[in-house]
């Protein structure tokens, strides 16, 4: 018959060595599951902003083009007229389009119409727009950066023959006087912009009007 063990006897040297290590591997086993779950957040984190980042730049592009306003504008110098859809690859612009449906809900005295331009920087779709419609050199544009890791983008017009062009106004003049009118718009535009990372986007938009 073994004898009773003492009242308060404590544990051995073995028993509190093995519950050290097993405290040891739980721990350790807690903290890559912790640092597991953090980096998978993260990551999620992250795509969730990518994908943001990318129906935010095609929303603005599609709205754009939707609210595509025939009028003119006149260049920064003040000597000439832009067609209000230009896209003629002679500038560092992808686009600049006159726009309508600029909201004015404070009632300010300005157009609701507005003059939009789309370029490439490094790699970054940027947006810009004045807050002018016919601006001048003193007129500073509002920049915001849309989309990053573009590698690049295209956008092709339909003209009234329902043939596509690479730019805007096309090269083969429809007017019978051998002139394409500023405020000629296409039938609808196919946007392509592609990523390193999610690659290809097509959207194709009907131009009302």
């Amino acid at each position: 018959m073994r004898p009773a063990l003492r009242a308060g006897a404590g544990f051995t040297l073995i028993e509190v060595i093995v519950s050290v290590f097993l405290l040891s591997i739980l721990a350790a086993f807690c903290y890559e599951t912790l640092n597991y779950v953090r980096a998978a957040r993260e990551t999620t984190a992250r795509a969730f902003a990518r994908v943001r980042d990318l129906e935010l730049a095609i929303h603005y592009l599609t709205t754009d083009f939707e609210q595509l306003a025939p009028r003119p504008v006149r260049d920064l110098l003040g000597s000439s007229e832009q067609p209000a859809l230009l896209a003629n690859g002679l500038t560092t612009d992808v686009v600049a389009l006159s726009r309508g449906g600029w909201p004015n809900s404070a009632g300010l005295p300005r157009s609701t119409l507005q003059r939009v331009t789309y370029t490439m920087a490094d790699g970054t779709l940027v947006r810009q727009y004045t807050t002018v419609l016919d601006a001048t050199l003193a007129n500073t544009p509002v920049r915001r950066e849309l989309l990053t890791d573009v590698t690049a983008i295209k956008i092709r017009y339909l003209d009234a023959t329902r043939v596509w062009q690479d730019q805007w106004p096309p090269l083969v003049a429809n007017a019978a006087n051998n002139v394409v009118p500023l405020s000629t718009r296409p039938i609808a535009v196919e946007i392509t912009v592609e990523t390193k990372d999610v690659g290809k986007i097509v959207r194709l938009v009907e131009i009302p009007g």
